[in-house]
């Protein structure tokens, strides 16, 4: 544990870094119809730009314990924000399908690196507030994707969309150096996990029905997060809005994110049992989606109201429910790396199905009727997540 001083620093710095996480990704989708005039991408290939990065989270997510032993948290997270910012510069002036591809891969991997330490550093440095801290972490990731759906089509007006798409680069390169001077400045009051000792032998996850139930739920959750920030906007400029009227619609749901974030992370404490919270949300995502089958246009407001409240909580939850699996922190941060991993794998798969849904419907109808079955399937495993159901799991 750090001190008082110490923890509010670090906090903040997580904070700044977490803002970081989504612009690459979230400022790809407003722009995508004249990306898409520019290169010829295909919906298939288009879909490849949060496929490939949502990928990348889910497969370098498994080398968290190698990560943290060989760089250790602080300079593996310097080492994240270095590709997402040499990422989003690499698109300055990039024209080709090519070099969209390997920048959003290169930026993946930068936030996969992150993500996959930052969860047991916060668990050790924050041992009685590890919820809250985790909540603001995770709101701070769906700020950043409301900052860039909602600025990058009026910065697409302004320069053009290869230089809105690197523009994020300034504010990943703020938060590096920001994070090297906090982290330099407090290194030694900062926990690491090079000598953690397990008070027994702990069996592996992968033969964890537990393990691979969150999985899961963390894993269809984050499909509807991705497949909305990938086809929300072009959903909506197929029918008849504006690319920044649509960049705008993403950005008001990742508002709302925020906010249901935020509350989330205030009022997280006061649930022992959070199945009735899990299921509520649910329910919105649920509404959310079928308000975009039923009527898109007339339903505009509801969907990105319910859409928003429903992944805005569900993303924070998540990850406070894996924690709320393993009382030690490098444990935990193994567990969240493991959830993280296999659910970002079939995350990433999402926006692929819709793009591929697309070219061949020209329409996304299927896809927000595949993501509300998944939610009734999230709403039936979510009631397992009893307070007891942590104990007996014994992860």
């Amino acid at each position: 544990m750090i001190s008082q001083r110490h923890s509010l620093f670090l906090a903040l710095a997580l904070i700044g870094v977490s803002l970081n996480l989504r612009p690459a990704l979230a400022s790809i989708s407003p722009l995508l119809d004249v990306i898409q005039a520019t290169t010829g991408m295909t919906h298939t290939t288009s879909s490849l730009l949060t496929t490939l990065p949502v990928l990348a989270m889910g497969f370098f997510a498994y080398f968290s314990k190698p990560l943290r032993h060989f760089f250790g948290e602080p300079k593996g997270i310097t080492l994240g924000l270095l590709l997402i910012t040499l990422a989003c510069l690499g698109r300055f002036q990039v024209v080709s399908t090519t070099g969209l591809l390997l920048t959003a891969l290169t930026a993946g991997i930068g936030i996969a690196i992150i993500q996959a330490l930052a969860p047991s550093l916060i668990k050790r440095s924050f041992p009685f507030q590890a919820d809250r801290v985790m909540g603001l972490y995770t709101t701070g990731i769906m700020g950043g994707a409301a900052i860039a759906a909602a600025s990058v089509a009026k910065l697409d007006l302004l320069s053009g969309w290869s230089n809105a798409l690197a523009i994020w680069a300034l504010p990943a390169f703020i938060s590096l150096l920001a994070w090297l001077v906090i982290t330099r400045k407090h290194i030694q009051s900062i926990p690491t996990t090079q000598h953690t000792l397990l008070s027994k032998p702990q069996t592996t996850f992968w033969k964890q029905r537990r393990a691979w139930e969150l999985v899961a739920f963390f894993g269809i959750g984050t499909g509807a997060y991705v497949l909305v920030l990938a086809w929300l906007p072009p959903f909506y400029t197929s029918l008849g809005f504006e690319a920044s009227q649509a960049g705008f619609l993403l950005g008001a749901v990742t508002i709302v994110e925020v906010l249901a974030g935020l509350t989330v992370s205030t009022f997280i404490h006061r649930f022992e049992d959070r199945r009735l919270l899990l299921i509520g949300v649910l329910l919105c995502l649920a509404l959310g989606m079928v308000c975009l089958l039923i009527d898109p246009v007339i339903l505009v407001y509801p969907a990105v109201l319910f859409i928003g409240i429903g992944i805005g909580s569900l993303f924070p939850l998540s990850l406070i429910l894996t924690l709320s699996h393993c009382k030690e922190p490098s444990r935990a941060g193994d567990l969240v790396a493991f959830v993280q991993g296999g659910g970002y794998i079939i995350a990433s798969f999402m926006p692929l199905l819709a793009g591929m849904i697309r070219d061949h419907f020209s329409d996304l109808a299927h896809a927000w009727g595949l993501m509300l079955i998944g939610t009734l399937l999230l709403i039936l495993l979510g009631w397992q997540f009893s307070p007891k159901s942590y104990q007996q799991a014994d992860l």
